[in-house]
C-alpha cells in the first residue's frame, strides 16, 4: 500500500485559543472540491439515506456547503430530489403551508403563530390559490370566528 499524501484528522489537531490580530470576519474557509466547485465552508454532509435528501442539500447548500444526495433509491427519485435542491434556489417553498377558506380567523391566528409566520397561503379543494392572509388583513379584526375567505386578499393577487 503507498501512501500518497499525509493527512491530519481532527484529532489530530489541538488549537489553544490565544490572542490574534485577525478577526473572525477576516478568516476565509472556502474550499475547493473540484477544479470547477468550491464551497464557502469545508463541510460536506455524507450520502447517507438517514442523513442527505433534498432539505439537507438545501441546507447545506444555504450555508455554503454542499449536501450529497444518497443512492438508496431509483435514478428517477435521486433526479428528482436534485431538481428540488437546485429548484430551491429559485424561491421556490418545497413544502409551502397552506389554509382553507372555511378556516377561521382563530385557526389561521394560532397557525401563524405556531409557525411565526405572518402570512398564509389560501388554497381551495383542488389545491389552487385562491388568495393570501396576511396579519395586514387581521390588524382590526375582532370576531374569531370570521372565516378565512371574508377577510383574505383574493386572486388575482
Amino acid at each position: 500500500m503507498k501512501i500518497v499524501k499525509r493527512a491530519l484528522t481532527f484529532e489530530d489537531v489541538l488549537l489553544v485559543p490565544q490572542y490574534s490580530e485577525i478577526l473572525p470576519k477576516q478568516v476565509d474557509v472556502k474550499t475547493r472540491i473540484s477544479k470547477n466547485v468550491t464551497l464557502n465552508i469545508p463541510i460536506v454532509s455524507a450520502a447517507m439515506d438517514t442523513v442527505t435528501e433534498h432539505r439537507t442539500a438545501i441546507m447545506m447548500a444555504r450555508l455554503g456547503g454542499i449536501g450529497v444526495i444518497h443512492k438508496n433509491m431509483d435514478v428517477e427519485s435521486q433526479a428528482k430530489e436534485v431538481k428540488r435542491v437546485k429548484k430551491s434556489e429559485s424561491g421556490v417553498i418545497i413544502d409551502p403551508i397552506f389554509i382553507n377558506p372555511e378556516a377561521t380567523v382563530a385557526e389561521a391566528l394560532s397557525l401563524m403563530s405556531d409557525l411565526h409566520i405572518s402570512g398564509v397561503p389560501v388554497i381551495d379543494k383542488d389545491r389552487k390559490l385562491i388568495g393570501i392572509l396576511t396579519n395586514r388583513d387581521l390588524r382590526f379584526e375582532t370576531n374569531m370566528s370570521t372565516l378565512v375567505k371574508d377577510r383574505m386578499t383574493k386572486a388575482p393577487l
